[in-house]
């Protein structure tokens, strides 16, 4: 592998995209996510499959509809 994986930290723990080629190896969707989270020394591995058409359609019909809300909530730091 030539670059690192860079965990993105969360409530829940680390999140990691999954590249393409290891997703393929996993046999998992590409564009899934690794949710990384410790139990008792160790880590536990969660799979997310990357969101429906559906969703993303939705999510994005959302934010253009409160856009505006969006941008001041980020200019006041939500």
């Amino acid at each position: 592998m030539s670059n690192l994986l860079t965990p993105h930290k969360s409530e829940l723990g680390w999140v990691i995209e999954i590249p393409a080629e290891m997703a393929e190896v996993m046999r998992v969707p590409v564009g899934s996510l690794a949710l990384l989270h410790t139990k008792d020394g160790t880590f536990e591995v969660e799979i997310l499959p990357p969101p429906s058409p559906e969703i993303e359609a939705s999510v994005s019909r959302i934010h253009e509809k409160y856009k505006d809300a969006f941008e001041e909530m980020k200019r006041l730091g939500d």
